[in-house]
């Protein structure tokens, strides 16, 4: 039986709760085979953020392109583009090799606070990588910057997310995460109209990687040939469990845990 292959294109965190290492993990759990294309290498930490080294965008596109030649790839997700260069250089490589469908994560800044993606980069992520999304899922923050908009309730977040698809994504989950609200409610939006997809809040610090996650989960039920909606509700419980089984590592934002036991095994009637 054929095991589906998906990528990620994204950066490299020490602390391995985040980026690349949290991606390869989810997909792991969820069942695909996960490659990989690294655009920078961050020191980092579930306390912060010491160093960030970008990849030439030449070896980001030979990496893609050795992936891309050798696999049939059935989905894949980008997380940290951290400047207009690479995001350039992974744009011309989706197209080149016709890669579909795309989970856009748009990073912007780690747990910690430090920034991932520069100013002068928000631009060319608007207008070049955004157009070729199956789906982008930005937390409150993110849908913030990518709109210009003040988002306080779920209308706003409505109104974000058609203007996030006026951009050219067909689709767009904005994240309840950073709001007060419980449940955290998850918006998916697109030309069926708005879902919801609710899960009770985990008061908890251990929430390094969650949105690369998030993303790695959806794009892994993409691959699997899922339809978005339930990409999206798979992708939301998967996380509630890694979040409620983290394991408490680290002195600051610590790690989930990827492999958490499923709870449905051990459901009563």
């Amino acid at each position: 039986m054929s095991q589906a292959v998906v990528l990620t294109i994204a950066g490299s965190d020490s602390g391995a709760g985040a980026g690349i290492q949290a991606d390869l993990k989810t997909f792991a759990a969820l069942g695909v085979y996960g490659v990989s294309v690294i655009t920078a290498i961050t020191a980092q930490n579930t306390v912060g953020v010491r160093a960030v080294q970008e990849i030439d965008p030449e070896v980001i596109a030979a990496q893609l392109d050795a992936v891309a030649d050798d696999f049939a790839i059935a989905a894949l997700k980008t997380g940290m583009l951290s400047s207009a260069a690479i995001i350039q250089t992974v744009v011309a490589g989706l197209r080149r090799h016709a890669l579909r469908p795309l989970v856009v994560d748009p990073v912007m800044i780690a747990k910690s606070g430090d920034r991932l993606l520069r100013e002068d980069a928000i631009e060319t992520l608007r207008r070049a990588l955004l157009p070729l999304a199956r789906v982008v899922t930005p937390n409150i923050p993110e849908a913030e910057v990518l709109t210009g908009l003040t988002i306080r309730n779920h209308g706003d977040r409505e109104t974000a997310g058609r203007a996030i698809m006026e951009l050219g994504a067909q689709a767009v989950v904005i994240k309840g995460g950073h709001s007060e609200e419980d449940p955290i409610v998850d918006l998916l939006v697109d030309r069926d109209g708005v879902r919801e997809f609710r899960a009770p809040r985990i008061v908890t610090t251990n929430t390094h990687g969650t949105g690369c996650t998030f993303s790695s989960a959806i794009a892994a039920g993409l691959g699997r040939g899922e339809d978005l909606a339930s990409a999206v509700g798979e992708a939301r419980a998967y996380v509630s469990s890694a979040l409620a089984q983290a394991p408490g590592l680290g002195h600051g934002h610590g790690p989930l845990n990827h492999f958490p036991v499923r709870q449905e095994a051990h459901a009563g009637h």
